[in-house]
This record gives structure tokens, C-alpha cells and sequence, in this order.
């Protein structure tokens, strides 16, 4: 007689996964031992450094904040390789995720501080393992995502017939969150910014005069548009029907500090410039404070101008753009998103890597790998400056220099 089968999380895990977590405890252990034997030198070295009223460099600082995520990142490592060897399922797929989020920070720390390179290998092949882990290691929740497909697609199905399609169910706001909805804000309005800042500019900074505001290297794309849509997107769904003050002064505050953190991202990372505030004033009367205060990243006038944007946005084009999607087929809609995304996030990478190779050329430092090369051919100092005409970079004032 057969016995019955054992319940999913109870299942052993494969030998394999398990050779993996104890390289994890062992390697996790002996970094946390090592950052242990650090600690107090750097804490006597910054100790000295305040008490001579020595400049702490920004590169300092990112080095810093790295080795912190790197703890935090080993101890992790240490309770996934227990949770593992003591055969916790769920556990494991709930610390992998917690591990891919501190993975990511680690990963753009790393292009901080040492740009794109095989420094970024090992880092990427172990988040890549992660997320295999992650959705692979408690069966119980791969049989939970395939019925809740069937049911989505069913209600995907029954929405579309009855034309409430990406509609927020309840009181849960005015779309729904997921991924598919997001996405296309994100690139509606990367393009619907960069239209928005090419007239700005021809009209108000230099009437007449064409400037090519794009933010990637491929496509009328802005992402700091989209980005901050999404952001305004996700703050503001509840609360969609609120006073138009609160719409405003919210989009006002995420899209202020969203911009100067993109700012000084690409600054300490690439040394690039692509606007500055510094000296702008209120009516001419006296300095703009929010300027002074974020160095010039953001503005009164442009916090002002992403609040009556997100009140635009969230009051008038959100429903909008939610028919325009709509009209794509319901039963291509995943496959056909995947694919555009698939295709965006490379056009997000490379961008990136040609910001990091034109940095590198600025700063004198020779391309030798097959990546550089082909960066240096393709992508040179005139077309990059041409791509991107509002950017300057100088290398002396990233954290890398």
C-alpha cells in the first residue's frame, strides 16, 4: 500500500541547495568575523578624522554605508543557510526575498563606487540564484501562484467583457497596483515628460531653440518622469477622490525629493549634471530656500510644477491612460508587457553602462575589456553628448574620483 504523499513543506530539500546554504553560512560567518575585526579600527580612524576636522569624502561615506549592507546582508545569509539545513520552506522563500532587496542596494552601491565591471558578477549570479530560490523552494505557493493565474485570467476575461479592466477593486483605489498597470505608467509618462520638458524648455529656457531632453540611449524616454508617476501613482490611488490640496502638495513633495535623489545618484556615481537650481530665487525677491537646501537638485518652481502634474495626472489622465491600455487584447497583455520590459530594462542597463564607459574615457582611464571596447565604438564622447545634450560630466566631482 502506498503511503501518502508528504506534505509539501515538510518535503526535504535537495542535497545540492543545501551544499549551496552551507557555502552561504560558512562565507556569510566569515565576513561578518572580518567586518568584526574592522569595526574598531574605522570607528578610532573616524574618531580622528571628526577630531581633526578632516573632510570625511563622500567615497568614505559610500564605503561605509556598503559595509553596513554588507552585515546586514551576511546576517541574512546566516539565518537563510539555517532556515535551509532545518528544512523551512517558506521561511527560506520569505528571507530570499528580504536578501534580493538588500542584494539590489549592495549592487547599485557597487556601481557607485566601482562602476560596471566583472565587480558586479559575482554579486549578480547570487541574486540571480535567489530569485530562483524564491519562487521555486515552497511548492505550496508555486500550486497557490497557478490557481491564482487561472482565477486572474478568468477575471481578466469577465473585466475586459465588462469594461472595468486594471480597475481597483473596493475601496483598495482607483487601479489596481500590479505590475501590468504600473508598467505602462511608467512608460506613458517617461514619454509624456519628455514632451512636456522639450516644450518647457524651447518655450521657457531658450525660446526657439530644440534641446534633445532624453534620458536613455533608445526612445523618447524620460524615466525620472516615469518613475516619480509610478511613485505618484502608488501614494496617491486611495486617496484619488481627496482634497485637490493634499493631491498636489503630496505629488509636490515625492516628485521634489525623487528628483534631487536622482540627481545626486548620478552625480556621486557618474559625475553628470543634467540640471541645476543653484541661485534661483522667488520672484526675484530672495533665494528659492528648497534650492539652497537640496544644493540646487530641486526647486520651489519645480516642486510646484511636479505637484500640478501629479494633480493633472491622477485627477484627469490616470483614467485616461487606464482605457488606453485597455485596448491592448487582454490575452497578449502579460506576454506583450514581459516582452517591453524585457526590452526597457536593457535599454535601462546599457544606458547605464554607456554613462560608465563615457565617465571612464573622461577620466582618462584606458578601455581595455571587450564591454569598454565596444561602448568606446559605438557609443563615443560625441554621441553621448549628443544623446544626452543637457548633461555634463565631470569626474572630479563623483564618489569614484
Amino acid at each position: 500500500m502506498n503511503s501518502p504523499e508528504a506534505p509539501a513543506e515538510s518535503r526535504r530539500i535537495s542535497v545540492a541547495l543545501k551544499v549551496y546554504a552551507v557555502y552561504c553560512l560558512v562565507t556569510a560567518v566569515a565576513l561578518l568575523a572580518l567586518i568584526a575585526l574592522i569595526a574598531a579600527p574605522l570607528a578610532q580612524y573616524g574618531v580622528q578624522l571628526f577630531r581633526e576636522r578632516h573632510d570625511v569624502t563622500l567615497t568614505m561615506s559610500l564605503y561605509l554605508v556598503q559595509i553596513v549592507t554588507l552585515a546586514v546582508g551576511a546576517v541574512g545569509y546566516v539565518a537563510f543557510g539555517v532556515l535551509v539545513l532545518r528544512n523551512r520552506r517558506r521561511h527560506v522563500a520569505q528571507i530570499a526575498y528580504a536578501l534580493i532587496g538588500v542584494g539590489i542596494v549592495n549592487l547599485v552601491l557597487e556601481i557607485m563606487l566601482n562602476g560596471f565591471g566583472d565587480n558586479l558578477v559575482y554579486d549578480g549570479v547570487r541574486l540571480l540564484v535567489l530569485v530562483v530560490i524564491s519562487a521555486t523552494i515552497d511548492p505550496t505557493l508555486i500550486s497557490e501562484r497557478q490557481l491564482q493565474r487561472r482565477l486572474r485570467d478568468m477575471e481578466t476575461e469577465e473585466e475586459a467583457e465588462a469594461g472595468t479592466l486594471g480597475r481597483a477593486k473596493g475601496d483598495r483605489g482607483f487601479i489596481e497596483l500590479d505590475f501590468f498597470n504600473l508598467f505602462w505608467v511608467f512608460v506613458v509618462c517617461s514619454v509624456l515628460g519628455l514632451i512636456i520638458e522639450v516644450v518647457y524648455h524651447m518655450v521657457v529656457v531658450d525660446p526657439g531653440v530644440y534641446q534633445d531632453r532624453a534620458g536613455l540611449l533608445y526612445g523618447p524616454f524620460s524615466p525620472i518622469y516615469g518613475v516619480g508617476a509610478v511613485l505618484m501613482t502608488v501614494a496617491l490611488n486611495r486617496f484619488w477622490r481627496a482634497n485637490p490640496v493634499v493631491i498636489f502638495l503630496v505629488s509636490a513633495v515625492i516628485g521634489g525629493l525623487f528628483e534631487a535623489a536622482v540627481s545626486w545618484f548620478m552625480q556621486v556615481g557618474f559625475g553628470a549634471v543634467a540640471w541645476d537650481y543653484s541661485g534661483s530665487t522667488i520672484f526675484g525677491l530672495f533665494p528659492d530656500p528648497v534650492a539652497e537646501l537640496f544644493g540646487g537638485r530641486t526647486s520651489t518652481l519645480f516642486m510646484c510644477m511636479w505637484g500640478a502634474l501629479g494633480f493633472v495626472w491622477i485627477k484627469l489622465c490616470l483614467p485616461w491612460m487606464l482605457r488606453l491600455i485597455n485596448h491592448i487584447p487582454w490575452k497578449v497583455r502579460y506576454s506583450l508587457t514581459t516582452l517591453c520590459a524585457v526590452l526597457m530594462l536593457v535599454n535601462g542597463v546599457m544606458t547605464l553602462e554607456a554613462l560608465d564607459c563615457w565617465f571612464e574615457r573622461l577620466s582618462g582611464i584606458p578601455q581595455t575589456t571587450p564591454v569598454e571596447e565596444f561602448y568606446a565604438e559605438h557609443y563615443d564622447d560625441a554621441y553621448m553628448a549628443n544623446r544626452f545634450q543637457s548633461m555634463t560630466i565631470t569626474p572630479e566631482d563623483s564618489a569614484r574620483a
